[in-house]
């Protein structure tokens, strides 16, 4: 059995998928995104998972990847295809080269056309293919740059992705009309540029005459891409607070331990947006901490001290969170949030204020 995520990124709508083996608990990242690295890396560790490769589909011009990152923080190896032409990855795989993970592979197709070094990935079972730019859904990638040719793209999908079964299902590496999986039978029927009885030249000339500017991102993307991600100098890849160590989450958001949060007190401001009679009941609160509803955190928050780090805290971590989204709201980001609230803080045996024994 597999464990399977579609994870994606607004900003250059792109789909990174997490696949993992759920026996091994070892997992592949393909075409992961470096303003997603936080939010991948916080769902793999929810999902206990060990990171053993990323992928790239291609050399990416819209985005930069987190591939290096990763292999960085994780020991990941890269993979990307040999025809790519990029540096810095562990291996550069070949046409029907398996990339394994536990008991599971994927296998790679070679698919030019959209660029030179294009690969599509089909789990080992045939019950899906990760198509990355070559094949969207009701559509196919662009053709006019990086080695990009019409003619190669169409052959390439006809030969390596529409001689799967009609049922596999096919996974693209973008979309941007909120379109998220599709099938072999689906679009071998109704894809518009390559699907009924379109021949190659109906595809050439309906790709010649796109007429696409180029990505925004272009100019610094594909140089990065082409090191796998690797920069020049040190990179900030997420904001990480460095009062104190704190995990992001998959939510979101920072996240701090009741006991790591006791050892800096004296750097933070703890916001406890309880309601009165929770910060005064039972639970107690923790000593200094600033009693602001959340319901009134919006009208209130400028009460706050924006040069201490602040911690936001309620009973079990839910209303904390949502504090934590007001703040920034108003311009306010250095706020973390106390894993599990006051319910874990007095399970854990930590000194309160006013609380019963």
């Amino acid at each position: 059995m597999i464990i399977f995520r579609q994870l994606f990124d607004p900003e250059s709508s792109t789909y990174t998928y997490l696949v993992a083996d759920s026996a091994s608990r070892e997992a592949v990242l393909v075409d992961p995104v470096f303003e997603q690295f936080r939010r991948d890396g916080a769902l793999i560790r929810d999902l206990d998972l060990k990171l053993v490769g990323t992928v790239e589909t291609h050399v990416h011009a819209d985005h930069i990847t987190a591939a290096w990152l990763f292999s960085e923080e994780c020991g990941s190896s890269i993979y990307i295809s040999k025809n790519a032409g990029a540096r810095g990855a562990t291996f550069y795989v070949d046409h029907l080269d398996k990339i394994q993970f536990g008991n599971r592979y994927l296998e790679v197709r070679e698919t030019p056309g959209h660029t030179a070094g294009c690969i599509a990935l089909v789990m080992d079972d045939e019950s899906l293919v990760l198509t990355g730019d070559c094949l969207l859904v009701r559509g196919a990638g662009r053709t006019d740059f990086q080695g990009g040719n019409a003619s190669t793209l169409y052959r390439s999908v006809h030969s390596q992705i529409f001689t799967l079964p009609d049922t596999c299902l096919i996974y693209p590496g973008h979309d941007y009309r909120g379109l998220t999986v599709s099938s072999v039978g689906e679009e071998k029927a109704f894809n518009p540029r390559l699907g009924g009885q379109l021949a190659e030249s109906d595809f050439v000339g309906y790709m010649d005459n796109l007429g696409l500017a180029h990505p925004k991102k272009m100019k610094e993307a594909v140089p990065a891409n082409m090191k796998c991600g690797k920069p020049e100098d040190e990179i900030d890849a997420g904001g990480q607070p460095d009062w104190a160590p704190v995990k992001f989450t998959f939510a979101g958001f920072w996240e701090i331990e009741p006991r790591v949060l006791e050892e800096h007190l004296d750097q933070v401001q703890v916001l406890d947006v309880r309601e009165p009679a929770e910060f005064d009941g039972p639970l107690g609160h923790i000593a200094g901490a600033v009693s602001i509803p959340l319901g009134e955190l919006s009208e209130k928050c400028a009460a706050l001290d924006k040069e201490r780090p602040i911690v936001s805290v309620c009973r079990a971590g839910g209303r904390s969170a949502q504090a934590i989204n007001l703040l920034r709201r108003e311009g306010i980001e250095n706020a973390v949030n106390l894993a599990g609230g006051m319910l874990r803080w007095r399970a854990e045996n930590l000194p309160v204020e006013n609380g019963a024994d």
